[in-house]
């Protein structure tokens, strides 16, 4: 039997997807390239905001129409599993909080095979646990991954070993929350890290989402890793707002000022570490000075990436039932952040231009070119067919608001 795997959404879900498709392998089942050649597609669906559910939704009406056989996995087999039975009632759904028993309901729907063909196990995410800490008002995702349930360092430690080994120079360590990971068992980030780091090969890893409330416990000590150069000077902590009064309807436990506290302390250290940070425009509540504050937050952090989403009430939580931002509101307070954070990433990026930095080719680009990424993350697009995992150096010779662009240069 063929089949392929669809993912959709964050970091996580795509390296559960991957190995979703190890398990596929395992049973004895033959990847393909496209949903259209297979026998059955894993759909592994995301419903962070009304958009991407909606293109669930359609996503599973056309694989019924082109009679494929649909196995759910994903956020919305857990959450919104009813909405799925109505879309594909014969398919197989299984949620997060099963993934030990994919195999077994999948060979017992469809037993197994006796494909010869060799895993390509291309995957260069790791997920190290399940689910928060965190009870954000507006989070769906914590109805779908409940509390944190951190995955065990040695077995992460075996994993990661084995992506080294099998030639793997980008390694993606990601969760819901990175920050808060171990909590649950007694260790913590750094210890894992400075465990991978005990292996010598040649690999960057990057550190995946960590919200300012979990870093804050294990900042210094966080640091004292990143020393390593083969950890990218990168971090991504989700602000949300500018506003403590939003970020108090948020449950986000933790001010603005705070915020700064730990960016602050971050570029003490290391001046030129990238931060990239997410915004929601229009959250229920929002006022104009709060909206104000976030423009302002956006112009004094000067981020390397800012993620702006707009407010989407997610059915079951808090932030639904508050009083809502209308939608043209919500749609021109996203249009001037988006504004302020292009005009921002682009003074940061042209800051950039003349620079020369050794940099790790990780994904194929358009029109010819290949996607490297320097030592604190920020991407740079070369004219060249340097194969991906491949070491260069770049010299920086232009840039976009959210891009370098370079060219390759002698050692």
């Amino acid at each position: 039997m063929r089949y392929f795997v669809e993912s959709y959404g964050c970091t996580m879900n795509y390296g559960e997807g991957d190995q979703l498709s190890e398990k596929m392998h395992e049973l004895g089942y033959e990847e393909v390239s496209s949903a259209e050649s297979a026998d059955v597609v894993i759909l592994n669906t995301c419903t962070v905001v009304d958009t991407t559910e909606k293109k669930m939704i359609r996503r599973m009406s056309e694989l019924r129409k082109d009679g494929k056989d649909v196995i759910v996995t994903g956020c919305m087999a857990k959450v919104q599993a009813n909405r799925v039975m109505i879309r594909l009632p014969d398919s197989l759904i299984i949620p997060p909080d099963r993934y030990s028993e994919f195999s077994s309901c999948v060979s017992g729907r469809y037993g197994t095979g006796c494909s010869h063909t060799e895993n390509k196990d291309r995957s260069n995410i790791l997920p190290i646990a399940q689910g928060c800490l965190g009870n954000c008002s507006y989070c769906i995702t914590k109805f779908a991954r409940g509390g944190l349930s951190s995955y065990s360092p040695d077995d992460l430690v075996r994993k990661f070993d084995s992506m080294v080994e099998k030639g793997t120079k980008e390694i993606l360590i990601t969760a819901q929350d990175t920050g808060c990971y171990g909590v649950d068992i007694g260790v913590d980030l750094p210890s894992l890290l400075r465990r991978m780091l005990e292996n010598k090969g040649e690999f960057m890893i990057r550190i995946g989402m960590m919200n300012p409330n979990s870093l804050m416990p294990i900042i210094d000590d966080l640091l004292e890793v990143m020393n390593d150069p083969r950890i990218y000077r990168f971090l991504h902590i989700p602000v949300q707002s500018g506003s403590d009064s939003v970020l108090q309807r948020m449950n986000r436990s933790y001010s603005a000022e705070e915020f700064f506290g730990i960016v602050g302390r971050l570029r003490s250290v290391y001046p030129e570490i990238s931060i990239s940070t997410d915004m929601i425009s229009g959250f229920p509540g929002e006022t104009d000075e709060d909206h104000k504050k976030s423009l302002e937050l956006i112009g004094k952090l000067k981020a390397d990436t800012v993620n702006i989403t707009r407010f989407s009430s997610r059915p079951g939580t808090e932030a639904a039932l508050m009083e809502q931002v209308h939608g043209r509101i919500s749609k021109d307070r996203s249009a001037e952040l988006t504004e302020m954070k292009n005009k921002v990433e682009y003074a940061n990026n042209i800051r950039a231009v003349g620079r020369t930095e050794t940099a790790l080719i990780t994904e194929i680009g358009k029109e010819g070119t290949m996607i490297a990424r320097t030592r604190n993350y920020r991407p740079v697009a070369l004219p060249s067919s340097l194969p991906i995992g491949t070491f260069v150096r770049v010299r920086v010779t232009d840039c976009e608001p959210t891009y370098l662009i370079g060219r390759t240069i002698d050692a």
